[in-house]
């Protein structure tokens, strides 16, 4: 394992191309505890796209919708694939040698560097291909006093219906999912070992993690400081259709499949995100009674009372050590 300090550095925010975007990012402070935190569209002077964005500690997401209806590329996207992940951005040190190294392994570059700058300084960017129709948006903020990118504006508008709902106290992104499809998995991996000199970190395969109705391969890459997680995953034949093809089949393409959001507390934040109208997926009790059977016979305490997450449906996931 890499430790350098140059390349990436960390997840820097994701953006979503969706039809509605105060409409979308309205849905995530109400229901996952976000709060809005900058804006650009009309007002500020942008006139082709707006972008709502939310926060909650050190996760920052981006909803975009286009403004002018004959924005093709976005309408494409949308016609394709939906609301969805479009771009997840990295934060970086030393962009220009990250860039380089990504053109010299043979990656799609969609923009070059370039620059923004306000009052607050300059930030250089760069945009990369990646998986499907999704970009990495590579961000050095070096130069950068400011809160968040040139051109946004804080958000001014004082929701009184958020203000009166409890937090739910999500940390940071801990990693992103990537659905392939099949025989894609491997030369996604090596992509990110050329490209930006991740790492494998972890992985299984259909003989390890599978149901009777459902299978998938699955390779967890990293960059040198494991900060950044990006489990890449692959269908695998099982009594009914995989849910990586399913997506891949009504995504349209391989993307984004999922988003895991860190906690210190997940009984906590699970029970305030349920009260805020959030649905989570139902799990059978077999589970429950399977894995109380198991802790008896396993090392590891969970400090959690197991009724309370049995109630929340909240999975369990452990080894021997922890």
């Amino acid at each position: 394992m890499s430790t350098t300090t140059e390349g990436i550095q960390a997840f820097d925010h994701v953006t979503f191309w969706v039809g509605n975007a105060l409409q979308a990012a309205s849905w995530y402070c109400i229901r996952f505890g976000f709060t809005p935190y900058m804006y650009k569209g009309l007002e500020t002077g942008t006139r082709d796209v707006v972008s709502h964005v939310i926060k909650q500690n050190q996760i920052v997401f981006i909803f975009q919708s286009a403004l002018a209806p004959n924005n093709a590329q976005q309408g494409h996207h949308l016609m394709c694939h939906g609301d969805g992940v479009k771009d997840v951005a990295f934060s970086v040190n030393n962009l220009d040698l990250v860039v380089e190294k990504a053109r010299t392994n043979g990656a799609t570059i969609v923009k070059e560097i370039w620059s923004e700058n306000d009052d607050h300084g300059t930030v250089r960017m760069a945009c990369v291909q990646t998986y499907g129709d999704t970009t990495h948006t590579l961000i050095d903020r070096s130069a950068y006093k400011g809160d968040f990118l040139p051109h946004f504006k804080p958000h001014t508008i004082d929701d009184a219906l958020l203000n009166r709902l409890s937090d739910t106290n999500l940390k940071f992104v801990d990693h992103i999912v990537g659905n392939m499809p099949n025989n894609e998995m491997e030369a996604t991996v090596q992509w990110y070992e050329k490209t930006f000199q991740f790492h494998r970190f972890w992985s299984v395969d259909d003989a390890v993690l599978h149901t009777n109705y459902s299978s998938l391969r699955s390779i967890v890459i990293a960059n040198g400081q494991e900060t950044v997680k990006m489990p890449i995953n692959e269908p695998a034949s099982g009594k009914r259709k995989s849910q990586i093809q399913e997506y891949v089949d009504y995504y349209g393409s391989a993307g984004v499949q999922h988003i895991a959001l860190n906690t210190s507390d997940i009984i906590t934040s699970v029970s305030r995100m349920r009260e805020r109208g959030l649905h989570f997926l139902q799990v059978p009790k077999s589970y429950y009674t399977d894995l109380r059977e198991r802790l008896q016979h396993s090392k590891v305490n969970i400090s959690e009372d197991l009724d309370t997450i049995e109630k929340l449906h909240i999975l369990v996931d452990y080894d021997d050590n922890g």
